[in-house]
């Protein structure tokens, strides 16, 4: 219960806690560690000085500044390298052109290979074979079929999804 009540206070205040200071890791008369930024709560136990300063800005970085309370104009800190590599325009508009180009070609392999596995699945459901008097081994013969056309509908799926973000 104390742990519990110790951990909703803790959350309410994360979301406005900027606190700085040194925190300490002790030891619990059960074992359990303990960590606390009062030094009160440390006076007569063993405790290990974990860091000497934290910063807590709901859940960013430490150091880092959330975009709403930056000044208005200034940009992150994204330091780019002088000699980082550039592509002009027309460089990676081709390559863009390339992307697509492959993308079309993986997407009609894929549904030739979909509108196969559906042929197969079909002949498959077709059959009967005599030592499948139990309708569970005709669902075990099927399932690799079935998960097969699945596989190659997730595939084609997947590849519309990729095409339409370029477009």
């Amino acid at each position: 219960m104390r742990t519990a009540v110790l951990l909703a206070a803790t959350l309410a205040l994360v979301p406005a806690a900027h606190a700085q200071g040194t925190v300490w890791r002790c030891a619990e008369a059960d074992g359990r560690p303990h960590y606390t930024n009062i030094k009160k709560d440390t006076e007569g136990k063993t405790c290990v000085v974990v860091t000497k300063e934290v910063s807590v800005v709901s859940g960013l970085a430490p150091g880092a500044t959330p975009a709403a309370t930056r000044a208005p104009g200034t940009q992150a800190a994204t330091a780019t390298p002088p000699n980082f590599p550039r592509v002009d325009r027309d460089t990676q508009r081709a390559r863009d052109d390339n992307r697509r180009k492959i993308l079309e070609d993986e997407l009609a392999t894929e549904e030739k290979s979909l509108v196969d596995a559906k042929a197969k699945l079909t002949e498959q459901e077709s059959v009967r074979h005599g030592d499948e008097r139990n309708y569970q081994r005709v669902l075990d013969r099927l399932k690799p079929y079935q998960e097969a056309v699945e596989r190659h509908e997730r595939n084609v799926s997947a590849i519309r999804r990729e095409l339409a973000a370029i477009r």
